[in-house]
């Protein structure tokens, strides 16, 4: 994806420097919004919403809707204030990656991080758009074909729809090759964003040309306010959601601090859970729950007079799993995280074939977590990896799906998790 954006790009800026630019204040004042809004989207970013003890964010990172509706709404742009648009497809190309750089020169100056991948989706994405649009709409086909009614409009909408498909696509594969994740859960996601800012950022593109074709260039910058609006409300539910997760995570804590359970045995759980999770092909709400699960799997430890010997629960009789796991789930519905959350703190100690599958998932790594780190633990890390995956293949007809102790075993064959605390 980035060879093909960069030879993209190499070949239209070399076309634009030889023909020079067209419209060359349609080319600024839409390169200005494209690089407003990457700028936006990398200075002072909301924290990566944690992926866990792993320590994988989100991999899809903030959107950014400015940058996005300006690309998409130049490479759609017709007339001007009346006037034929003669700037084509390759010069869409040059005003996209120009702008998008330009955008990124103050975070790089301030030391923030920034992801390449956005501007080669963008780069392409917007070529994509522009050679649909551009050779019909300049040879005329398009008017004879559709007119300038309510059939263009229709036209420019399936197009934008198409391209947003394509966008999540090419989201999907990023954050595949940058984690190693299923391809299908992450473009799951990705399809399940569209709705979202994904809608608003097609319709503001479309309203964008189609109101610069008419009234010039002057809407440009109102049309941009509800995508800021959009893209600081989005900031602000990041920060808030990131502030949330680690209440809870401080609130599981609990446990490790009146010595119940080994320091970092949550995040551990936690984050090797939302692993197979994610290798089981769950979405990220079902992701979420299953993490917070996780991290409070532990909390109803606090009931018991005198803490259990490293905290292992899994040795226990079965009716003092239960209680454990009861008692935790009566906790977790008082600090006001969803009912889901709960439910799988208290079906803990339930046999496996009576689980959900967050519960069976929270189970198995737990349980293995126990075995690497506890005091039976002997030899190397990788020769305790392999006992505790042994030890809970034998347990699969009773204790453990064995779905989940394959996912857990995958997981771990790639070398992240695989090391006792």
């Amino acid at each position: 994806m980035y060879g093909a954006a960069g030879a993209l790009a190499v070949v239209a800026l070399v076309w634009t420097e030889w023909h020079g630019v067209r419209q060359a204040e349609a080319a600024l004042a839409f390169g200005a919004l494209i690089a407003v809004g990457e700028a936006i989207r990398c200075v002072e970013a909301p924290p990566a919403l944690p992926g866990g003890g792993g320590g994988v964010s989100d991999p899809r990172g903030e959107p950014a809707p400015l940058a996005a509706a300006g690309a998409l709404g130049y490479a759609l742009l017709g007339r001007l204030g009346g006037e034929p648009a003669t700037h084509g497809v390759l010069q869409t190309v040059t005003v996209v990656v120009a702008a998008s750089l330009a955008g990124l020169v103050a975070p790089l100056a301030l030391g923030c991080p920034v992801d390449p991948g956005h501007t080669a989706r963008r780069v392409l994405t917007a070529a994509f758009a522009a050679v649909c649009f551009q050779p019909l709409h300049r040879t005329g086909r398009l008017a004879d074909w559709l007119g300038h009614g309510p059939s263009l409009v229709g036209y420019l909408l399936a197009l934008l729809a198409v391209t947003a498909l394509c966008d999540a696509v090419l989201a999907a594969a990023l954050a595949r090759a940058r984690t190693g994740w299923p391809y299908g859960p992450l473009l799951r996601d990705e399809l399940r964003s569209l709705p979202g800012v994904g809608a608003a950022v097609c319709a503001t593109a479309a309203v964008m040309a189609l109101t610069v074709a008419v009234a010039g260039l002057w809407p440009v910058p109102v049309l941009a306010v509800p995508l800021l609006l959009i893209q600081y409300s989005y900031r602000r539910y990041a920060g808030i959601r990131a502030t949330y997760r680690q209440t809870i995570a401080s609130l599981a804590r609990s446990t490790e601090i009146a010595g119940y359970t080994p320091t970092g045995h949550a995040r551990e759980v936690a984050g090797l859970s939302r692993a197979v999770g994610r290798e089981l092909g769950l979405s990220e709400p079902r992701l979420t729950v299953l993490e917070y699960a996780a991290l409070m799997h532990d909390i109803g430890q606090l009931s018991l007079v005198d803490p259990v010997p490293a905290g292992a629960t899994e040795p226990l009789p079965a009716a003092e799993q239960r209680k454990i796991a009861l008692l935790g789930g009566a906790v977790v519905r008082q600090t006001g995280v969803p009912a889901e959350v709960a439910l799988v703190v208290e079906r803990q100690a339930d046999p496996y074939r009576e689980q959900p599958l967050a519960a069976r998932i929270v189970r198995a790594v737990n349980a293995y977590t126990e075995l690497v780190s506890g005091p039976a633990a002997e030899g190397t890390a990788g020769a305790a990896a392999l006992r505790a995956l042994e030890r809970l293949r034998l347990a699969t007809a009773r204790d453990f799906d064995p779905v989940v102790v394959e996912a857990l075993a995958t997981v771990l064959s790639r070398g992240v998790y695989g090391r006792p605390r």
